[in-house]
C-alpha cells in the first residue's frame, strides 16, 4: 500500500458528496494506484484532521461544508484567490510537509463556460450574477478575472450583496433583486439556490435578455432547471452547473495524483449515475 496516492473530502456531513465518484472515475481511467474517500470530520475534529494531513500520507483534500472558512487558520499559506472568495475548498501537502489552501471554484465555473462555449467572450457586456452567498463570491472574483466590463449583483437579502460589493469592489455593482435591468446583459448567472430539486423556482422573466446572452445556473439538480429550459427556448445559449463541480476538481487532482484530468462526456455520466 505504500506506493498508493491518497486524498479525499472533508466535511459534515459528508455522505451527498459527488467528488469520491468524480475523482474515483479519474483514478480507474487513467490507471492510477490511489485512493479519494469521503472522511466525516466533525468541527471540534477539524484542526487535528488537518493538522495530521502531511504525516497521515494523504497528498491533500477538499474541503466542503462547514469547514471551507475555518481551515483558513489551519494552513500554512493561503492563494491569493482562495484570500479573495473568503473560502478554501482544496487543501495541497507540499514536498516539504506544508500545507497550502486553494480554492478552485472560480477556475471551475470559467472553465465550465469555456468548455461548453468555446467562443464566448466575457468582455463583450455586463455580467448579472443572482445570489450573494459563497458561491456568488467565487462567481465575481471568476469574471473579475475574466475581464468582464460591468458585474452587475442581485440578493434577496441585499443587505449580503452590499457586503460583498464592498470585498469585491472591482466593476461590481449591486441592482435590485427583481433582477435589475437585463438589456444588454451578455451573461446571466444563477448563484442561489433557487431552482433545485425541492426549492422553490427562480422566478424571473427573461423577456429583455438578448438572445445572444450566455445564461448560467450553478444548480445541477436537476441538471436542466427552469431557467436553462427558459433560456433554450428562447435560443439562449445556455450551461448547466454541472461542470462547475467537475473543472473545479482539476488543479487538485493534478497536484495530488500527478495528471492533468480531463473533463468528459463519460466523466459527466460516471457522477450523474
Amino acid at each position: 500500500m505504500s506506493g498508493m496516492l491518497q486524498a479525499g473530502v472533508i466535511g459534515w456531513p459528508i455522505g451527498h458528496s459527488r467528488s469520491p465518484k468524480l475523482h474515483g472515475h479519474w483514478l480507474k481511467t487513467y490507471g492510477i494506484a490511489g485512493r479519494y474517500d469521503a472522511v466525516a470530520v466533525e468541527p471540534e475534529a477539524l484542526s487535528g484532521f488537518i493538522r495530521r494531513l502531511a504525516d497521515s500520507g494523504w497528498r491533500g483534500c477538499n474541503v466542503t461544508i462547514p469547514h471551507k472558512e475555518a481551515v483558513f487558520g489551519l494552513v500554512d499559506r493561503v492563494s491569493d484567490t482562495a484570500r479573495r472568495i473568503g473560502a478554501i475548498n482544496t487543501v495541497i501537502v507540499e514536498d516539504d510537509g506544508r500545507l497550502h489552501g486553494h480554492n478552485t471554484d472560480a477556475y471551475g465555473f470559467i472553465e465550465n463556460l469555456r468548455q461548453s462555449l468555446p467562443g464566448f467572450d466575457f468582455a463583450a457586456g455586463p455580467a448579472l450574477v443572482l445570489g450573494a452567498g459563497g458561491a456568488g463570491r467565487a462567481v465575481v472574483a471568476a469574471l473579475q478575472d475574466a475581464g468582464v466590463p460591468e458585474i452587475r449583483l442581485a440578493n434577496r437579502n441585499r443587505g449580503r450583496a452590499e457586503a460583498l460589493a464592498a470585498a469585491l469592489p472591482d466593476r461590481v455593482t449591486v441592482v435590485d433583486w427583481a433582477g435589475g435591468d437585463l438589456g444588454g446583459i451578455n451573461l446571466l448567472v444563477n448563484a442561489t439556490s433557487l431552482g433545485m430539486a425541492g426549492q422553490p423556482p427562480l422566478d424571473i422573466a427573461l423577456d429583455r435578455l438578448p438572445v445572444t446572452a450566455l445564461v448560467t445556473d450553478l444548480v445541477y439538480v436537476p441538471l436542466e432547471t427552469p431557467l436553462l429550459a427558459a433560456a433554450r427556448r428562447r435560443g439562449n445559449p445556455a450551461v448547466d452547473g454541472l461542470g462547475m463541480l467537475l473543472h473545479q476538481a482539476r488543479p487538485g487532482f493534478a497536484a495530488w495524483f500527478g495528471r492533468e484530468p480531463e473533463v468528459t462526456d463519460a466523466l459527466r455520466a460516471a457522477v450523474l449515475a
